[in-house]
This record gives structure tokens, sequence and C-alpha cells, in this order.
């Protein structure tokens, strides 16, 4: 019998580091999830929030790990609540006021958090250590406080509204909720049908030894960047060049003419447009790049003459740099829209060669009006494109 059981514990070890093997850096927002609330909406950052929690493998592996041994409806609730209290002080807190850690940090510390609830459930402070195991309620609390961290560190990865930040922020912390009630429920039944069983002690047996080894092995790819990436920002997205042609299948020219390197320096968690004259047909070859901290921007045009707020967006992402050519499709500004999560300065570097001119500086023959400061953000709902 002891031989079955730990043959199930190794194969149950196996099959969840194959698992995660494929997802261990799959815990962070999608281009996907980042567009869909681009466009505001408390109901989106509600949405956005309830399946984070249901794909944070490593949320759920803690939750898992604290109801596994409660039986009372009052102990459950007790300690959930406690975690959930623990989790939206900090998610709240920290998104609110700018305060970004590593989250390569942060998640490798949330790992092991599933490995010491793990711990703890198979007794091993006596067991093991001879000790008496710490107050589990302020541990979960803790605990909570440094999850709150990870999902703080996601979430600012958006382009949140300045003027509904915090409406936003409870929103998405609102949704962390429904989905952590969602997954527990499954948890409980899950549980509670094989606590009647008597293979229930193998299964708690191979069920924890199995977290231990699932957040182990997190804890250690999760290091593995750390080491190996030098900004964490790059796993955000990676900075390959994106080719941004108006027309897919056009052969796009080499780009000629003025050749500059322009600096632009966006407040904390300010906005800023910047925008070239182009004609139809002129070709514009791109780079930008931060000074570390990724910023969500839209890259855009908009036609000579209308006054109706029409545009069309070439490309939106969250990056700290980003590179391309584009072939105007018609004449008027192209240029960028980019905003700053950040409670620092950030200073953008931009190289831009091609024939266009310059809207901030009369000398380069600029046609119109400057358009280097604030953007007005009602315009990016106007799109006819």
């Amino acid at each position: 019998m002891l031989v079955i059981r730990h043959l199930l514990m190794l194969i149950s070890g196996i099959v969840i580091l194959l698992v995660l093997s494929d997802a261990s850096f799959a815990h962070g927002m999608s281009e996907e999830e980042k567009q869909a609330v681009i466009a505001g909406g408390n109901l989106r950052y509600l949405w956005l929030g309830a399946t984070h929690m249901l794909s944070g493998y490593d949320h759920l592996a803690f939750v898992f790990g604290i109801i596994f041994f409660l039986t009372s409806f009052r102990d459950i609730a007790k300690y959930v609540t406690a975690f959930t209290l623990g989790h939206s002080v900090t998610l709240i807190y920290a998104t609110f006021n700018g305060i970004q850690l590593n989250y390569f940090l942060i998640d490798a510390i949330i790992a092991l958090s599933v490995c010491y609830i793990a711990f703890a459930n198979l007794d091993g402070f006596r067991k093991y250590l001879n000790v008496n195991p710490p107050n589990m309620m302020f541990m979960i609390v803790g605990l909570g406080l440094i999850h709150g961290f990870g999902l703080s560190t996601r979430l600012q990865q958006l382009p949140l509204s300045e003027d509904d930040l915090l409406a936003n922020i409870i929103s998405f912390n609102v949704g962390v909720e429904l989905g952590q009630i969602s997954a527990l429920a499954v948890m409980l039944l899950l549980v509670a049908a094989w606590r009647k069983r008597k293979s229930f002690t193998t299964f708690s047996f191979i069920a924890n030894y199995t977290l231990i080894m699932g957040g182990l092995f997190l804890f250690l790819m999760q290091m593995h960047g750390y080491e190996h990436v030098a900004n964490a920002s790059e796993l955000g997205g990676t900075n390959t060049s994106a080719v941004t042609e108006a027309d897919k299948g056009t052969e796009v020219p080499v780009s000629t003419g003025t050749t500059e390197t322009i600096s632009i320096t966006l407040p904390p968690r300010g906005e800023k447009e910047y925008k070239l004259y182009l004609t139809k047909g002129a070709v514009l070859t791109y780079s930008w790049k931060t000074d570390g901290e990724e910023l969500y921007y839209d890259f855009h045009g908009e036609p000579a003459g209308d006054t109706t707020g029409a545009f069309k967006s070439y490309q939106t992402n969250t990056m700290s740099s980003a590179s391309g050519q584009l072939l105007a499709p018609f004449e008027g500004t192209h240029g960028w829209y980019w905003k700053s999560s950040s409670n620092s300065i950030v200073t953008i570097t931009l190289n831009v060669q091609g024939g266009y001119s310059r809207l901030d500086d009369e000398k380069k023959g600029a046609v119109g009006e400057p358009l280097l400061g604030t953007p007005t953000p009602e315009k990016k709902r106007d799109s006819i494109f």
C-alpha cells in the first residue's frame, strides 16, 4: 500500500509539473485582455478580475490549500475572508499609489506560500521541525497581503483611467472575489465528496505533496526569470519589430529623407501625444523606447481637414518599446498617444526617418498646429476606419 501511495504521488507530481511547464509564465495579462479594457468600463474590469483569478493557478492552489482540512462552513468563511481582506488591501493600496514591485520576485514568494500552506496541512512543523506551527490566521492574512501585490502588479500593466482609477481598481477586485468564489465552490464540492471515501487520507497526502512540488517548481521558474531578464517589463510583451503598413500586401518602399532622434517626457501617470505630418504614400520608419517603464500606446493617423474626430489606429499595445514602418494611407497627422501608469517621470526616445514634417518645430516646415502635449481622449472613440 505504501509503494502504491508513493507511486501515485510521483505520477501526480509529474503531471502537474508538465502542465505548469507550459503555463509557468502565463499568469500575466494577455494582449487580448489588455485590448478588452482599453475602451474602459468598470464591467470590463470586473470581468477581467474574475477571469484573471480563474486562470491564476498559484492563487487558486493557495486557496485550495487553505480549505483542504476545514470541515465547517464557519472555519472556511473565516480563513477565506482573512485571505480576501489581505489581498484586497494591498491590491487597492498598491495600485492606487502606483507601487510596483518586480513581479518575478512577487510570484516567487507566492509560489513559496503554496508550499507553506501544504507543509502546514501535512503537520510538517511538528513532524519534521519539532516546533509548533505559526498562528494560521496571521500567516494567511500576511500571505494574502503578498498575493495582493501580485494582483496589483498585473493590474498596473493596463492603461488605468486617472479619473476612474479607484472605481477601476474596486471593479477588478470585485471580479477577483467573484472568480475566487466560483473556484472555491468547485473545490469544496471536490473535497467534500472525497472526504467521505476511505481513500481521502491517501488523496490528501498526494494532493499536498503535489502542491509542494508544484510550488517549488514555480519558485524556480520565477527565480530563473528574475535572473535572466534584466528588466521585468520585458516579459509583458516581446519587443519584436511591428510592421504597420496601412495596406497589408502593399510593398513598402525604403524610407528616405529626414532622420531625427526626439526626446519626449511624460509626467508621473501622465499622457502625451506626438504627431508628424505625412502626405499620402509617404513612408515613415520609426522606433521608440522608454527608460524601462511600460506604456500603453496607440499609433494612429488623422486625415487632414477632418473635423469629425475620425482616426485610423495602426497599432495599440502596452510595451516599453516598439518599431516598425508606415506607408501613409492618407495625408494628415500620424503619430503616437502614450499613457503612463508609473509614479515616476518617463522619458521616451523616438527615432524617425522618412518624408515627414514635424508639427512641433516650424523650422521643419510643419503644416498645421503643433501637436505635442496632452491629447484629447474623446478623439480615440470616434474611429470610422
